[in-house]
């Protein structure tokens, strides 16, 4: 009788289990399938959202490197009044404030046109003190505009703001 019993009980416990297993593994699938397509879909946002930040850290810093060529430079920082040293302070300070409020966007370009950015940050800075040097004390600040674009026109070359500008838009094209 015990032997009947245990077949008795095994022709109720046998089916359960096989649809309890089954279940268990669909239901298991379907909830990973459903995780991975969640984790996909999330990705695909994040991965939108970063595109857009590293288009706008492209239009940012292309905007910062207008902003720093000497012609853009001198037109926001003179007024009548200056004398070459106070126009190559403002100049040099105004360079400076412009990179300090793009710094951030260096996390979003590569680290070649971060540098390349530096770079003719540094030139620009560079080629206005060595110019402002060269004049008198008392120099006007028309005499050091003079003598910015007569360097610039005698270096017969591009300006490194433009050289990193072109940089930028491969670089950006390249990714995009």
């Amino acid at each position: 009788m015990l032997v009947n019993d245990i077949f008795e009980l095994l022709k109720y416990i046998i089916p359960a289990l096989t649809v309890f297993l089954t279940a268990y593994f669909l239901l298991t699938r379907y909830m990973q399938k459903e995780a991975m397509a969640k984790a996909i879909e999330m990705k695909m946002k994040r991965d939108k959202e970063i595109v857009i930040l590293r288009l706008q850290a492209y239009e940012r810093l292309s905007l910062f490197l207008e902003r720093i060529s000497p012609a853009n430079v001198i037109s926001r920082v003179r007024t009548p009044d200056m004398i070459a040293t106070e126009l190559q302070y403002g100049m040099v300070k105004n360079i400076r404030e412009e990179f300090e409020h793009n710094l951030s966007q260096q996390i979003y370009i590569s680290s070649a046109a971060w540098n390349l950015i530096v770079a003719s940050k540094d030139e620009i800075i560079k080629t206005v003190n060595l110019i402002g040097q060269q004049l008198p004390p008392d120099a006007s600040a028309g005499q050091l505009i003079n003598a910015i674009f007569t360097g610039i026109a005698r270096a017969n070359a591009a300006l490194p703001t433009e050289h990193a500008l072109e940089f930028l838009k491969t670089e950006c094209r390249e990714l995009f």
